[in-house]
């Protein structure tokens, strides 16, 4: 074979090789565009808006499917929250992208904040923080509730406060059990040093017609629940008892996201909620004979 053959011989085999070698490298990602990026903001500003529904909005839904059929989308999105400050905690269908803020982020709103809005008053601001608390504990009151992506959470007004009312009661039983019938200290659990507060204040108010008073315990809860129904995790069904509601799944969400709180724990050593029609009881009713609860089956967020 000649020396001009060999040189061809060998060219060829050099690019057989390379073409080999190419083939079996991986291809390269897809370089990401400014219109991916415009795109995973819209995505996060859907997040941000709690009262859009994902099956109202094709854009929006179009934007989950990329979330969920491409990673480096689902990544260039998640990214975009964590440089506003924000958690996703779930994007689906049913939630959409359910993001809270992170506690440095411009878009926390901060129970006190909430409260300070709500009343200029210390023990009012206590209240306020205290209806929250009870309308979580009873919008999910057994753990696999919370757990149960399908379960819809059903509250009132006057339920709410009617459950809060009992703990108080509960809480006073244990004072005088303890031979406790003065003011806690001030490093007493944030429930028992405030239940007091409660108790004393007046359900409704004080006018003729008994209308809802915004300094009283059913006009705070009022407060605390139309807050929730404006930030996308209620939703009013009626006007029974004060206000019916029902739960969303960002609620769900969030919910989960604050489970463990020392003030749930409190809470849930004071007695089992059984689920009802949103008018729960602090204590099982008394015709409950035989009946078995689950274990732990109360006020929920176990760790």
């Amino acid at each position: 074979m000649s020396e001009q053959h060999a040189e061809h011989t060998d060219a060829w085999g050099d690019q057989s090789l390379t073409h080999a070698a190419d083939a079996a490298r991986p291809a390269a990602p897809a370089a990401v565009t400014p219109a991916d990026a415009a795109d995973a903001a819209r995505l996060v500003s859907f997040g941000l808006q709690p009262k859009l529904m994902p099956a109202r909005d094709a854009e929006y839904t179009e934007l989950l499917r990329r979330y969920r059929e491409e990673p480096a989308f689902a990544r260039l999105a998640d990214a975009v929250a964590t440089g506003l400050g924000l958690v996703v905690l779930e994007v689906s269908t049913r939630a959409g992208m359910a993001v809270t803020a992170g506690e440095d982020s411009v878009f926390t709103v901060r129970m006190g904040d909430y409260a300070r809005r709500a009343s200029s008053d210390s023990a009012d601001r206590f209240l306020h923080g205290l209806a929250h608390l009870a309308v979580a504990a009873m919008a999910f009151p057994r753990p696999e509730d919370l757990a149960d992506d399908s379960y819809i959470g059903r509250i009132t007004v006057n339920g709410v406060d009617a459950f809060v009312r009992q703990a108080c009661r509960r809480l006073e039983e244990r004072a005088e059990e303890q031979g406790d019938n003065t003011d806690p200290a001030t490093d007493a659990p944030g429930l028992e040093s405030g239940w007091r507060v409660y108790a004393r204040r007046s359900a409704t108010g004080a006018t003729k017609d008994a209308r809802r008073l915004a300094g009283s315990t059913t006009g705070i809860i009022g407060k605390a629940v139309a807050f929730l129904t404006d930030s996308g995790f209620l939703q009013r069904t009626g006007d029974d008892s004060g206000g019916a509601y029902r739960t969303t799944a960002r609620y769900q969400l969030q919910v989960r996201d604050m489970a463990g709180s020392a003030a749930m724990a409190e809470l849930l050593e004071l007695g089992v909620v059984p689920v009802t029609d949103g008018s729960a009881t602090l204590l099982p009713p008394p015709d409950t004979d035989g009946l078995e609860l689950a274990a732990d089956a109360g006020l929920p967020f176990h760790s």
